[in-house]
């Protein structure tokens, strides 16, 4: 694949950076990455890799646009209540970047469909609001050696890893959260959550996801990075390998 002038002039800004340049350009354009979930953190990240010029972005989210999205959902506007969120991130991109294909599946993840839905993906970003679907992303995502980008915010603390559990001493979602996470979901519905916090999250696994099929910098699989926005802290922990967890063999 070569790059057009136009290309050259959209994308400089990447090649010329020396760890991407115009190679990882064009592994960003001949890319394919799953988002589960157009809401506060798919929202951004919808937005950042459109611009990055990833070449097809496979939406993926059943749920429409609503009046309390809008706070943090920058992607939607008022006009676009109760149309499909992924109909909607469709236009957005189209406006924003010729070069990106848009699949939009208005099908909710689960044990079923979860194999067929992600399956050929270069990388998947998981910002869904509950643990099942994690958990079932996860394990796709480790059988069919994809990498996983999850991001998750709280009221006012957002967390970030890169899991590649397939790998030998690589975590993944499952060796961080057991088979049972332990509690119930809770949405921001039921606890709030800082507008701007999905956004910085969401950013962030744009940027991650770009990692993954450029390769630039260090690998950060197996690592947690946790935001606490109330101490205006941020740390990193690594998560080791679960000896029990179903990944192993993967």
């Amino acid at each position: 694949m070569s790059l057009s002038d136009d290309q050259l002039d959209r994308y400089a800004r990447h090649i010329i950076l020396q760890d991407i340049g115009g190679a990882g350009q064009q592994a960003l354009l001949g890319a394919t990455i799953a988002i589960i979930g157009a809401g506060g953190i798919g929202s951004p990240a919808i937005q950042y890799l459109a611009a990055a010029g990833v070449g097809t972005l496979r939406l993926i989210d059943d749920d429409v646009v609503a009046l309390s999205n809008l706070q943090r959902q920058t992607l939607f506007a008022t006009a676009d209540i109760g149309r499909p969120k992924v109909e909607v991130a469709a236009e957005r991109i189209a406006a924003m970047n010729p070069d990106v294909q848009v699949e939009q599946i208005t099908v909710r993840v689960d044990a079923v469909t979860a194999r067929d839905l992600l399956e050929g993906a270069d990388a998947i970003l998981d910002g869904c609001d509950n643990f099942t679907t994690r958990l079932i992303v996860s394990d796709v995502a480790t059988e069919l050696h994809i990498p996983l980008i999850s991001a998750a915010v709280g009221q006012f603390d957002g967390q970030l890893a890169t899991w590649r559990g397939w790998e030998k001493d690589r975590a993944c979602y499952r060796c961080f959260v057991g088979n049972d996470p332990g509690h119930a979901d809770v949405s921001c519905a039921d606890q709030g959550v800082l507008g701007a916090l999905t956004g910085v999250m969401g950013s962030l696994a744009a940027m991650e996801a770009v990692r993954a099929i450029t390769g630039f910098g260090d690998d950060p699989a197996g690592k947690l990075l946790l935001l606490d926005a109330l101490s205006f802290r941020f740390r990193t922990i690594n998560v080791p390998k679960d000896p029990g967890c179903r990944c192993i063999g993967a």
